[in-house]
């Protein structure tokens, strides 16, 4: 993870996030860096050392006067991100960092390394409005709207440490990003959406990463979800329903009592028609809760035919909840019933559930 050197620069008042080179997009850049008084090609210079050479020191930065290295420090990369702690498992191949940010407040994010790929799962607000029951961040309640520089930040310290060798496996590169930390991201559209260019924009724009190795969940905000297909990126939309019914739905993803069932799917056959890419159905199996062959039947129903996949992922545990992960009986039941409507499924490896780096886990406590 990085040193304060490198993310971390002058500590701001509390309070909204300041703007950071990294929430810009390239004409403001080019804005920024002249309304400094300086030529607007240093905004390329600055863009490739930190999309293309993953380097934010700005002192090693040897194309750039030393007159103006402290004010592009101070105007345009102001403090971000600060590490209080990372915790790893996996014999170090799954790291989750704790991130203090300029106000105080506090996300996580986890990378997870596997045998062919690298994926990173970033937090995009501080806490959850969404209020999912049997969600740690969403019983937190919702702090703030991180910035796009925030979120990106998080990216940006990832693929640092695997350029460092600092990840067990030796040096590599992030090859998947998943909007799956914590918070709602497409209840903070704009950021999100700034972020996702910084990781998919060609450089010196941004990473350069393939869309397609990006997913954005989402309980169902329909009117960003139908947003989100215009955007013209291949990115992957996973819905996280965990109950075909409303009457459920409504106890566990209380957003549904705004948009239902029905509405969430039929944005989610839209998006998948506009972008040709499979859309992906989280579903938390809840011991006796919504784990009955007669709900795998109702949702095989709902999404048979469609561009769709379904992730069924074993309750994490989080402190304090009644509720736990299906029998292992149960879980192959609601397997077979799915594979037999001819729908792909797969059961998610609980990755990083040992310190509480798993999906519905992350609660950001100090």
């Amino acid at each position: 993870m990085p040193s304060p050197g490198e993310l971390i620069f002058e500590s701001p008042k509390k309070g909204k996030p300041p703007v950071h080179f990294l929430d810009l997009s390239v004409p403001e850049r080019k804005e920024a860096i002249t309304a400094l008084g300086l030529s607007g090609f240093r905004a390329d210079q600055i863009s490739r050392h930190v999309f293309e050479n993953l380097d934010t020191n700005i002192a090693d930065w040897t194309d750039i006067p030393e007159s103006a290295k402290q004010q592009v420090q101070s105007e345009l990369f102001p403090h971000l991100l600060d590490p209080v702690r990372s915790i790893e498992c996996d014999n170090g191949e799954t790291v989750k960092t704790l991130w203090r940010l300029h106000d105080s407040s506090l996300v996580e994010s986890v990378l997870m390394r596997y045998p062919s790929r690298v994926t990173i799962c970033i937090s995009s607000q501080a806490g959850c409005g969404m209020n999912c029951p049997f969600c740690a961040t969403g019983q937190a309640g919702l702090t703030r709207n991180l910035s796009a520089a925030e979120i990106f930040g998080q990216v940006l310290a990832g693929a640092q440490s695997l350029a460092r060798n600092e990840i067990a496996g030796g040096p590599g590169r992030v090859s998947n990003i998943v909007f799956m930390g914590m918070g709602e991201p497409l209840a903070n559209y704009k950021a999100v959406m700034g972020a996702i260019h910084r990781i998919v924009d060609p450089s010196p724009s941004g990473l350069g990463m393939s869309a397609r190795g990006v997913t954005v969940s989402t309980v169902g905000l329909v009117p960003r979800i139908k947003q989100l297909a215009t955007e013209g990126l291949p990115l992957t939309l996973a819905v996280s329903l965990h109950a075909p019914d409303n009457e459920l739905r409504d106890t566990l993803v209380p957003i549904n009592t705004r948009w239902s069932v029905e509405e969430v799917l039929d944005a989610a056959w839209e998006y998948a028609d506009v972008t040709k890419r499979r859309v992906s159905i989280e579903y938390a199996l809840i011991k006796d809760i919504n784990d009955q062959p007669e709900r795998a039947k109702l949702l095989a129903q709902r999404i048979k035919g469609q561009l769709v996949h379904v992730n069924l992922i074993p309750l994490n545990p989080t402190p304090g909840s009644k509720w736990t992960a299906s029998r292992p009986e149960d879980e192959r039941n609601f397997v077979r019933i799915l594979e037999r409507a001819g729908i792909q499924v797969t059961v998610r490896d609980t990755r990083g559930s040992e310190i509480d780096g798993a999906c519905g886990q992350l609660a950001a406590l100090d």
